[in-house]
């Protein structure tokens, strides 16, 4: 355009071509400069006076450079001395309109890629946290149920012996299993089912004939995931409010089937609503399965529990 400018007002295509090449790329460089200084400083609110008054100064020195030069190369030529002199306050506004433009969009570049690294950080360090309270979550399951498994192993050692050596292969299994899921976050149905009969198995014989158990599901869910380690601490919970408030046999149903987009589980159990009090100890049960389920899919809607004629319902649906 520079060029083209000057051949329309009747200069030589050459001498025109010379004009536009030595004042855009002397506005080039000025440009670069402003653009490299500020990758390596961002200016505050109050000192973007200070980066107008630069980008005027380097205006200055542009227009003045290529002054200088052109008319050394051109000064025999009476027309093009006058055309330029009188040009020159529309050099310095457009040099300056181009600079100071330059400036601005280095600033907005420079922020928006601030603002996207302290973003790529933030996230980073969420998914950390996240990561360690999933991990913290994960490692509060095993402490309650095993202190439990090695009491009864304890009472058993004396009166029956063969049993107690049988639960703790049945426990040495389980904790195999659990430290082989500490390295997947979600397992198959069909692997969390199995890691659950280990839990059962146990638990048959620390309450003996008391503890039934039934577990139920659809063929086509065996695949569907879910998080490790799920089922056992909701069991667990059936469990602990099932039998310690009754004196019969208690029958613990677990069932789980496909639901459009969702894996569900039912996990049911009796419970006397008049004396199934809070136990003491840390109260992780449901909430921690609560807790896990938004660290992992930002949902509070996943578990729902109800007791209804003397029934108590845990539902859970994992999303797919």
């Amino acid at each position: 355009m520079h060029a083209a400018t000057l051949y329309w007002l009747g200069f030589e295509v050459g001498m025109a071509a010379v004009d536009a090449v030595v004042s855009c790329t002397l506005l080039l460089l000025a440009s670069l400069v402003v653009s490299n200084t500020l990758r390596f400083y961002t200016p505050g609110k109050e000192s973007y006076i200070n980066i107008v008054a630069w980008c005027f100064l380097l205006t200055l020195i542009s227009v003045f450079v290529s002054r200088f030069s052109l008319l050394y190369l051109y000064s025999d030529n009476a027309i093009y001395v006058r055309v330029f002199e009188k040009s020159l306050i529309i050099r310095a506004c457009v040099g300056f309109l181009l600079i100071t433009g330059t400036a601005v969009l280095s600033i907005l570049w420079n922020t928006l890629q601030d603002q996207k690294e302290n973003e790529q950080r933030k996230t980073e360090a969420e998914r950390l946290a996240r990561e360690a309270e999933l991990y913290n979550l994960r490692q509060q399951l095993q402490p309650h149920f095993l202190f439990n498994s090695l009491n009864s192993i304890s009472a058993l050692i004396g009166r029956r012996p063969e049993e107690a050596r049988k639960m703790i292969y049945q426990l040495s299994d389980f904790l195999r299993g659990t430290l082989r899921k500490e390295e997947n976050e979600f397992v198959t149905l069909e692997d969390e089912l199995n890691h659950l009969q280990l839990y059962l198995d146990i638990e048959r014989v620390r309450f003996g004939h008391r503890l039934a158990t039934e577990i139920t599901k659809e063929e086509s869910c065996d695949t569907l995931r879910l998080p490790a380690m799920l089922l056992q601490p909701i069991v667990e919970n059936a469990i602990k409010f099932g039998l310690y408030d009754t004196v019969g046999e208690v029958s613990i149903i677990v069932g789980a089937r496909c639901v459009q987009n969702y894996l569900e589980l039912k996990i049911q159990n009796p419970y006397d609503p008049e004396s199934s009090l809070p136990k003491s100890g840390t109260g992780f049960g449901l909430t921690g399965i609560k807790r896990r389920l938004y660290l992992l899919f930002a949902r509070t809607d996943l578990i729902e529990t109800r007791g209804e004629n003397n029934i108590f319902t845990t539902i859970v649906r994992i999303p797919q």
